[in-house]
């Protein structure tokens, strides 16, 4: 069955957490105080923690894992997964002192599965984030959503100079990273879900991105054949590499290789497209919950990047409270068609 999650920093936010709680959502998919994800997502509107703790005080540590889930506990949240890691750039780029920041995720992994956290979402994005060049494009009836248009970001200055990355050294990088962390996942029963690339093109500004096509997740499986290395389903991006969206859940969802969904629809293409309510995207969002209950598919499922409603600011582009309840409301009545109630 799926369990309905959201994903929230450990610092309680009041209507929020009450009114996911409200909705029957008692899982969480959590950031980490101050580590990477939570600096990329949340640190430009003030919400972030500097990432530079004292020696053994660093988020991503047993200890503070644990004063987390003791946080979410007094909410009535449970956390079930963890969607940021220890700042991994020169992992990803295979540059020196990658084996620090590898040895980093690789105390976070242990710390997870002496903890009974089983799903840790990473990805391969380096030198920035999800990318996109409007972040209150007009929606239905006034609502803002973010968009992407590469003719725009053409125009934005460069990440890197051409040619400074090349695909090949992301690749190369990557074996280097599954080598050292996928043994440490098999024994402490922790499964890694590779999040795709947002968007899903050969590169943006000129920074590649190996992560963008459904045979670049078949070569990944294929890297390290384990069920630790597996997928983080981001439905948006993955909608933009195919036109058979439950097609691609049944192939990777029937190798037991999904083991975490972001449940999100799109509309356009990968060059040119806008984030859209789940109800008015481009794809038959119930024919890929059907396809999640023919793969018996058990694990978090979260709602990503909704619109900014009216009353809302649009402080954090992609994830305003009114949006992430019509979301969860959304997928609450496709689970229990599907997978029946629970």
């Amino acid at each position: 069955m799926i369990h309905l999650s959201e994903l929230l920093p450990p610092r309680p936010e009041q209507p929020l957490w009450q009114l996911i709680t409200q909705c029957g959502v008692d899982s969480v998919v959590a950031l980490l105080n101050g580590a990477e994800q939570d600096q990329r997502m949340f640190a430009s509107v003030g919400k972030g923690v500097e990432a530079k703790a004292a020696p053994g005080e660093e988020p991503w540590n047993e200890a503070a894992l644990r004063r987390d889930m003791a946080l979410f506990a007094e909410h009535g949240l449970r956390v079930v997964a963890i969607e940021d890691t220890a700042p991994m750039e020169r992992a990803r780029l295979g540059l020196p002192g990658r084996d620090e920041e590898i040895e980093n995720v690789i105390t976070q992994i242990r710390a997870m599965g002496r903890l009974g956290i089983p799903v840790l979402c990473y990805n391969w994005m380096a030198v920035s984030s999800w990318a996109r060049t409007e972040i209150a494009a007009p929606g239905r009836a006034g609502s803002l959503v973010t968009g992407f248009r590469l003719s725009d970001a053409e125009r934005m200055p460069p990440l890197v100079e051409p040619g400074e990355v090349t695909d090949e050294q992301l690749w190369s990088a990557l074996e280097y990273f599954l080598h050292a962390v996928i043994p440490v996942a098999e024994e402490a029963g922790v499964r890694l879900g590779m999040h795709p690339d947002d968007p899903p093109l050969p590169s943006v500004r000129n920074m590649p991105r190996i992560m963008r096509s459904p045979e670049a997740y078949r070569r990944l499986l294929d890297l390290h054949p384990s069920p630790s290395n597996a997928i983080t389903f981001c439905q948006g991006n993955f909608a933009l590499m195919t036109d058979d969206l439950p097609g691609l859940i049944r192939e990777f969802g029937g190798r037991d290789r999904i083991v975490f969904v972001h449940f999100r629809d799109v509309r356009g293409t990968a060059t040119d497209f806008v984030e859209t309510f789940h109800d008015e995207g481009q794809n038959d969002l119930a024919a890929c919950m059907r396809a999640y209950a023919e793969i018996r598919f058990d694990g978090p499922v979260r709602p990503d990047h909704v619109p900014t409603m009216a009353g809302e600011t649009n402080e954090r582009p992609a994830y305003g409270t009114l949006g992430r309840l019509f979301a969860m409301g959304y997928i609450r009545g496709l689970d229990h068609a599907f997978f029946g109630k629970h």
